[in-house]
């Protein structure tokens, strides 16, 4: 059987907004099967050639989702333990802030990707969405996007199942905009991140590969111009605490 595709719960609720980040596994049967076609055969072995990084490791795209399923399932227990440690707290306050530029009203159809808690549950690809064109009003997702294999696909996806007049926001690690704090956190993100890890969660590996998924992530530009190239309009940004994170916004018209 092949190797897990990258993926995400979903919690679609049109009252309530979730939080935290849960993997989940998706398995795929293409060239296991023994009776495959010459061409899906040709295709998976293409497939397989096709290079992307997990952190700063190169592997086989057709790898990564298990991978990122495996360090969210490792780090389930103590995720929210490590996110209050590992941000002081301020996590929490950057999820009030996304949560304030959406203001959702009751009736609200909003989809939530990457999402561990919420009223009802679908079970999905972030690059291949179970839902109809047009079915959301809002799209929102939270430190879940640089994890996904195919960024470019996941914002196609976020378009398309977006209402006419529908908004787009991602909360995500960014690119610091001031040299002395960028010298400072990279210290603690490489120096004291893992540590944590490993004395809290026991498990330092999940969190080097955390760093270092922020590090291969887009700058804040880059990221808004991926988002334009999906299709969405009005692009912004807003940087907090000096870049850290950023959170964007688009709508689809």
């Amino acid at each position: 059987m092949a190797a897990p595709k990258s993926c995400a719960l979903w919690s679609y609720c049109g009252r309530g907004w979730s939080r935290a980040m849960r993997g989940c596994q998706l398995l795929g049967l293409r060239s296991s099967w023994p009776g495959a076609p010459l061409s899906a055969r040709l295709l998976s072995q293409e497939k397989r050639a096709t290079k992307t990084h997990f952190g700063f490791e190169t592997v086989p795209e057709e790898e990564k989702g298990g991978k990122v399923y495996q360090v969210f399932e490792s780090v389930a227990k103590k995720y929210d333990v490590m996110n209050d440690m590992m941000s002081l707290g301020i996590h929490r306050v950057w999820k009030d802030l996304l949560l304030w530029k959406m203001r959702p009203l009751p009736g609200t159809q909003l989809l939530d990707v990457a999402g561990g808690t919420g009223l009802a549950w679908v079970l999905g690809d972030a690059e291949e969405l179970p839902f109809d064109d047009d079915k959301f009003d809002i799209y929102t997702i939270a430190f879940g996007i640089r994890n996904v294999t195919h960024i470019d696909q996941a914002l196609q996806e976020a378009h398309r199942v977006l209402k006419p007049g529908g908004r787009f926001l991602c909360l995500e690690f960014s690119q610091v905009n001031n040299p002395l704090i960028s010298r400072l956190y990279d210290l603690y993100s490489f120096q004291v991140i893992p540590v944590l890890g490993e004395v809290i969660a026991g498990d330092w590996k999940s969190y080097q590969y955390l760093v270092e998924s922020i590090r291969r992530f887009p700058s804040q530009e880059e990221f808004k111009e991926m988002i334009e190239d999906a299709g969405f309009h009005k692009v912004t940004y807003e940087s907090l605490t000096s870049g850290i994170v950023a959170i964007h916004s688009g709508f689809k018209l």
